[in-house]
């Protein structure tokens, strides 16, 4: 099993190019299959969640072809089968994207119930209130859903909860649909309106995306398309906590700055300066950092997926922060790998109670998810002494060269894969 071993206490200094949003490339890959014509895609990041996907389109018949490590053709047109096989899907949650790709092309699907990481329940009763509005029926048997339409018409939808993964596959499915569709409640995050740009490439007629009101009218068939994907918002946003955590100086560069305004908010609230350019965004936290109060929320509100590495941030904070986890259940899994460092943390039901201390002393911790992964090398990037994460598989499900990228900013961190490595880095640096 792969680990990072980190020596901490070095300022991340210098310039990071961030990759395309890995939960925006999900879908439109799904997507992607919905035109019998060859789509092109590029500002894809090369991580292992869409590597099981591009797998995924592959195993239903669909042509996949890498034209470089960040761009893919995609040809839909000889997709022979609309079952999704169990051994892909188990290892990513955004699996079900296909239900709706697949529902509007073909009126009919059946895809195993989805994996990704364990960090709450994520129920898919709002996909399924979707497709039986749109006229299709929906059955769950043997850990898989079934879903299949004589025709799909058009309706007006109302979201129960705020919902990202049902606001795409239900626009997916109607924008073949007849007629007009109305979402209301819809997800405004910036992946749901790069989905519905992507679409419209594809000469869908989707309007509204990114307010809680979208209107589509169905249309016969799509088109091929050449597409760029929006720029990683959490990538991002992770890249900026480290600078604040290890007391840096990071310019942040290939990002929308509108898409990470919850994360530079709390920055600036805990005492880091910020700039802002056209497409970068610099972080120096020079002087010491300051408390402040968080609650996760749909965008445009703080992004639960940016929640541990705040966390681990305020933990080097001075005085006491509350964060309120409103959105997954099980997000706080890393507070007792933290507590191994020296973080002082307490965890009441959905809020954490953190206790800034001086510093975290370096550990060995296991990465329970891929965000709170993350967040673990942050605190062994500002910790004392070295470092060791276990299990970040998980961070590779999300992070494109996140060890490189790291030690371009001047991070002593290697992947590793037997104590003997982990020896040798540490005498090393030491």
């Amino acid at each position: 099993m792969e680990q990072y071993v980190i020596k901490g206490g070095n300022p991340l200094v210098g310039e990071v190019v961030i990759g395309g949003a890995k939960n925006a490339a999900l879908a439109i890959l799904a997507a992607a299959i919905m035109t019998d014509e060859t789509v092109v895609i590029d500002n894809l990041p090369d991580v292992r969640d869409i590597n099981v996907m591009l797998q995924a389109i592959q195993g239903i018949g669909a042509m996949v072809e890498r034209v470089d490590r960040h761009t893919v053709k995609i040809n839909g047109s000889h997709i022979k089968d609309v079952n999704i096989e169990y051994d892909y899907i188990k290892k990513i949650r955004a699996s079900y994207y296909l239900l709706g790709a697949l529902l509007g092309k073909y009126k009919k699907a059946c895809v195993a119930l989805p994996g990704g990481c364990n960090i709450g329940s994520r129920p898919i009763d709002q996909h399924i209130k979707g497709f039986k509005a749109l006229g299709a029926e929906v059955s769950i048997e043997h850990g898989q859903i079934a879903t299949e339409a004589e025709e799909l018409v058009g309706n007006h939808i109302y979201l129960d909860v705020v919902s990202v993964g049902a606001t795409i596959n239900i626009i997916m499915v109607a924008a073949l649909a007849k007629g007009n569709t109305i979402i209301e409640n819809a997800a405004k995050e910036p992946h749901v309106v790069d989905i519905a740009n992507f679409l419209n490439s594809m000469g869908a007629n989707i309007k509204g995306a990114g307010t809680d009101v979208i209107r589509i009218k169905g249309v016969e068939r799509l088109h091929k398309t050449e597409y760029s994907i929006i720029p990683d918002q959490i990538e991002a946003g992770t890249f900026m906590f480290a600078a604040a955590a290890t007391k840096g100086d990071v310019t942040v560069k290939n990002v929308i700055p509108k898409h990470l305004e919850a994360t530079t908010a709390k920055l600036l609230e805990i005492g880091c300066e910020i700039e802002e350019y056209d497409d970068a965004v610099r972080v120096v936290a020079s002087g010491p950092l300051q408390h402040t109060h968080v609650k996760t929320l749909p965008y445009p509100g703080y992004p639960t997926d940016m929640q541990p590495q705040i966390a681990v941030t305020l933990g080097l904070s001075e005085g006491t922060s509350i964060v309120t986890e409103s959105i997954f259940e099980n997000r706080f899994k890393y507070v007792d790998e933290l507590a191994r460092m020296g973080g002082n943390i307490k965890v009441e039901g959905n809020t954490a109670i953190i206790s800034g201390v001086e510093k975290y002393t370096g550990a060995r911790v296991s990465a329970p998810d891929l965000r709170a992964g993350a967040a673990l090398v942050i605190a062994g990037l500002a910790a004392e002494g070295i470092t060791v994460v276990d299990d970040i598989v998980y961070i590779q499900r999300g992070y494109e060269a996140f060890e490189e990228k790291l030690r371009g900013l001047g991070a002593k961190i290697e992947r590793v894969n037997s104590e003997e490595e982990i020896t040798k880095f540490t005498l090393k640096v030491s």
